[in-house]
């Protein structure tokens, strides 16, 4: 069974930069995509970036585009998300997310879900 664990959230101003994590246990995390979302409250989740088994291919939503960076190890099992000039409307909970085999980071076939980070930004 795939574990996913998320940190490095935290209260952070505009304009500051944050690194999350996420941990994977599973065997096939270097074979999977992986993804992150977000939820602020009141809002459905929504897709942040993804990264594709490889490290060759990354995707971002509009919103994050220049400001975001999503990177992966797979000696580690460990997916980062680079955030930098952080706005308060970045504020949300982050998932990490990984999918199954063979599907890639626009899709909706996940295998796993991480338990989420708070990220707040203040203005």
């Amino acid at each position: 069974q795939v574990q996913l664990v998320e940190s490095g959230g935290g209260l952070v101003q505009a304009g500051a930069s944050l690194r999350l994590s996420c941990v994977a246990s599973g065997r096939t995390f270097s074979i999977d995509a992986m993804g992150w979302f977000r939820q602020a409250p009141g809002k459905e989740r929504e897709f942040v970036a993804g990264i594709a088994w490889s490290g060759g291919s990354t995707g971002y939503a509009d919103s994050v585009k220049g400001r975001f960076t999503i990177s992966r190890d797979n000696a580690k099992k460990t997916v980062y998300l680079q955030m930098n000039s952080l706005k308060p409307e970045d504020t949300a909970v982050y998932y990490c997310a990984q999918y199954n085999i063979g599907s890639n980071y626009y899709s909706s076939n996940f295998r796993a879900w991480g338990q989420g980070t708070q990220v707040t930004v203040s203005s």
